[in-house]
């Protein structure tokens, strides 16, 4: 079972530092440097949304997934993810992958203009140790598990193997 980490911050750029610290204790944390994403909500409403992309042969990856997430969180398109006429259909599948609502709503009213926020996905550590190793940042931490099983499904989608309706 993995689980979906947030951490907010009450300015636009710490977010951002911290992903890179993320990246930098991947192997320490046991993450995969495409299961890290920051998102700034500047001043004015507009989201950047930065993701660290490396290849990955064969396994699960968390690329379509940041796009999927920040969709429905957000209304923010990225990578052209939230845009088709799938989208409904994939949204619907991330919504049953297991990510409470009671997360969803708490990020949403944490990411604000002007604020940021670092997410992590960890599969083989609890979500405590991975926010402990970025205490130094300061922030408000949450996390959300998700199940294995939607989890597969969820990437089995993500990866083109399964159709959205299915």
């Amino acid at each position: 079972m993995a689980d979906l980490i947030a951490i907010a911050y009450s300015d636009e750029t710490t977010a951002l530092r911290a992903a890179d610290e993320a990246e930098r204790l991947a192997g320490e944390l046991v993450v995969r440097p495409d299961a890290i994403a920051a998102v700034a909500c500047g001043r004015d409403g507009t989201y950047k949304v930065v993701t660290h992309h490396h290849p990955v042969a064969g396994g699960p990856t968390w690329g379509g997934f940041w796009g999927l997430l920040f969709g429905m969180l957000f209304f923010v398109p990225v990578f052209g993810l939230a845009l088709g006429a799938g989208l409904g259909g994939v949204l619907t599948k991330l919504e049953r992958s297991g990510l409470e609502r009671e997360f969803q709503d708490e990020v949403r009213d944490l990411v604000r203009p002007g604020t940021s926020a670092l997410f992590v996905i960890v599969e083989r550590i609890s979500p405590g140790r991975a926010i402990d190793a970025l205490s130094a940042f300061g922030g408000r931490a949450l996390s959300s598990p998700l199940s294995k099983d939607a989890e597969a499904e969820l990437q089995a989608v993500l990866q083109g193997r399964v159709a959205v309706g299915a």
